[in-house]
């Protein structure tokens, strides 16, 4: 079965407007320098929490959550996911994804089974590799991207900025990217660096980022 690497057992912000469990799954291929799940990394830990174990939680918290998150590490990578989505929803979770992307026709496979999806683009097309340590990240996340977009389910892409990823014009550029690709949901979330917040916000223009969307917000921390 799936492979879990950590859990939340209750959280109000993983899925908007709903009192959520999130499950941090093993395994992601890129390697992203601000990444605060670096133990998820690997695609197998020798530390984990059985399968068994969670759907036995999710079973006692009937009636008392609303949704189940599938975070990560990358959920996508485990090829399980869609079976370990149906089995919880079948408890009667609504499910959110938290995703990078890189896996986009695993993601269309999980896509109807979802309620709520939160894409994380990295940056624009010619920075993207750079982010994420790997070769051609950048297609298969805007081919995600086009994927949530044309699916109809609920959803918020963000991306995670400092100036020494690349330069606020890049993001300008990415801003209007989404916008004209047909994104309405957008956040912009401060770097962390070593424990300590970067402040993105003093260092670009947030009302010219937030033009083209019907809701943007910006999060520090």
């Amino acid at each position: 079965m799936i492979r879990v690497g950590g859990m939340t057992p209750l959280t109000s912000i993983d899925f908007p407007g709903r009192l959520a469990a999130v499950l941090f799954l093993q395994g992601c291929p890129w390697r992203c320098g601000y990444c605060h799940n670096p133990e998820l990394l690997p695609a197998r830990a020798e530390v984990g929490i059985a399968w068994e174990r969670v759907e036995a939680f999710l079973r006692r918290r009937q009636g008392l959550l609303d949704a189940v998150v599938f975070s990560g590490g990358e959920p996508t990578a485990q090829a399980a996911l869609p079976q370990a989505i149906a089995r919880v929803r079948a408890m009667g979770y609504r499910i959110g994804l938290h995703t990078g992307g890189m896996y986009p026709a695993r993601l269309r496979l999980v896509l109807p089974l979802l309620d709520w999806i939160g894409l994380d683009v990295k940056a624009p097309e010619d920075y993207h590799d750079a982010v994420t340590g790997r070769r051609d990240s950048a297609r298969p996340t805007f081919e995600a991207l086009d994927a949530v977009l044309d699916s109809g389910v609920a959803y918020e892409c963000r991306t995670t900025w400092h100036p020494t990823l690349y330069p606020a014009q890049a993001l300008y550029r990415l801003a209007d990217g989404l916008s004209a690709r047909g994104v309405k949901h957008w956040a912009l979330q401060e770097c962390r660096d070593e424990g300590r917040a970067r402040i993105a916000g003093d260092e670009v223009d947030l009302e010219r980022l937030c033009a083209g969307f019907k809701s943007f917000c910006f999060r520090r921390g």
